[in-house]
């Protein structure tokens, strides 16, 4: 996909992002830990998390609102990652939010502002997305220019944000940026929503203004919140004009460095192609979780880090590479990183450790584990049967210590 409007960096593109709104009043809060101080999240996983207590009311701050580029890890895509280029479990998350002191119009505007006269991306190749019975936000976005068959209305699977069955909730609007007809589907009816790659979506506002009661009635609040979030990665997809987010600055050179080990190049076999995403995304993913203090276990966000680090490990054997290696790539995750987060660098040899002795502990039980996978695969096959026998896969995790997991993924290969 060629660019017919400025190219910026990833960092520059943070940059920009954060100084516009600062400069319109918002305060600038540096991104939390990925291990959050709320016993109800497993790793923060939004920009809004660091702020909760505002939305809730139990904290108030004298300036309009917040902004912030929040570390992320997503842990329910794990095992789609590798498999396209629009999937990362680790990600960086924009994010301008208001408790009360930023009405939806302003919100609105200063979003288009930013796209259409900072990044300057084409008007023409927007496309934005309202809640079905969100009339007000249809009309703002009407009122900036946006013409009328650029605006979608979208139910409530796609456009409706609860925190639960009852309490603060609201509609949303969603920001696409169409990437071109010859990766979409095909269909005349294509839009944003799409199951295609035509429509990336890149930029969610979310308008908490109601009070839901669990039964189909909404109360307005009396200070409606505002919670939007961009991806970073994602825009810097389309400023630097690549099909996929793999292909961004400070990823690409990840990327890089893992062929480089393998000695295969990136898009010339779609399988390997997949295995190069793998590896890439989780060792940015294990990366940061081991420096803000996660280390591997066998239950939760510690398994998350271990299950990062043994698909990542199987990945490397799928792609030829000989021996432990993903401590190697260590250090260009962090050199990547080091403008907005030198702390990788600064706990570089400690995070390199935790990976080497993982990664060695992990290839101490795959190479058999994998032999006696396959005898039990080609078994099950020869009897005419689809699927593995539940006790030869107890067998394999609770005497060989072959995680289920893998297993899992394995078979469905």
């Amino acid at each position: 996909m060629s660019a017919d409007y400025p190219s910026m960096t990833t960092a520059e593109i943070r940059s920009k992002f954060l100084n516009f709104f600062e400069e319109r009043g918002l305060k600038l809060y540096p991104s939390s830990s990925l291990v959050p101080d709320d016993p109800s999240l497993l790793l923060a996983n939004a920009g809004m998390n660091q702020f909760k207590e505002y939305y809730q009311g139990k904290k108030t701050m004298k300036e309009i609102g917040a902004i912030s580029c929040q570390k992320c890890v997503r842990t329910n895509d794990i095992d789609c990652i590798g498999e396209d280029g629009r999937h990362l479990s680790f990600f960086e998350m924009l994010g301008d939010f208001s408790f009360g002191g930023v009405s939806k119009q302003q919100a609105c505007a200063w979003a288009f502002e930013l796209i259409t006269k900072e990044f300057k991306l084409p008007l023409d190749r927007l496309y934005f997305t309202v809640f079905t019975e969100d009339d007000e936000t249809h009309d703002v976005w009407r009122s900036l220019g946006v013409a009328e068959d650029h605006i979608s209305r979208l139910g409530e699977d796609d456009n409706f944000w609860a925190a639960g069955p009852t309490g603060p909730c609201g509609p949303c609007s969603e920001i696409y940026f169409d990437m071109g007809e010859e990766v979409g589907c095909g269909s005349p009816d294509c839009k944003p929503g799409c199951d295609c790659d035509r429509f990336m979506e890149f930029w969610n506002l979310v308008f908490t203004q109601f009070d839901g009661d669990g039964k189909g009635g909404y109360t307005r609040l009396a200070n409606p919140n505002i919670d939007t979030g961009m991806g970073l990665e994602r825009l810097a997809c389309l400023m630097q004009g690549v099909d996929n987010l793999f292909e961004v600055d400070t990823v690409r050179n990840i990327m890089l460095a893992v062929s480089e080990k393998a000695n295969v190049k990136y898009g010339e076999d779609e399988k390997k192609d997949i295995s190069l995403r793998v590896i890439t995304d989780h060792i940015r993913s294990t990366t940061f979780l081991i420096c803000d203090g996660v280390v591997p276990s066998n239950e939760g966000r510690g398994y998350v880090l271990r299950r990062l680090l043994r698909r990542a490990a199987r990945h490397g054997r799928l792609l030829g590479i000989k021996g432990t290696f993903l401590a190697d790539i260590v250090p260009v995750v962090a050199r990547e990183n080091f403008s907005e987060y030198p702390e990788l660098t600064e706990k570089l040899d400690y995070i390199k450790k935790v990976v080497a002795i993982e990664e060695e502990r992990f290839a101490a039980t795959i190479d058999s584990g994998l032999d006696i996978l396959d005898s039990m695969i080609k078994e099950t096959k020869a009897a005419g049967a689809d699927t593995l026998p539940g006790e030869d896969v107890f067998k394999l995790s609770d005497t060989f210590g072959f995680p289920v997991d893998l297993t899992r993924e394995i078979a469905l290969e």
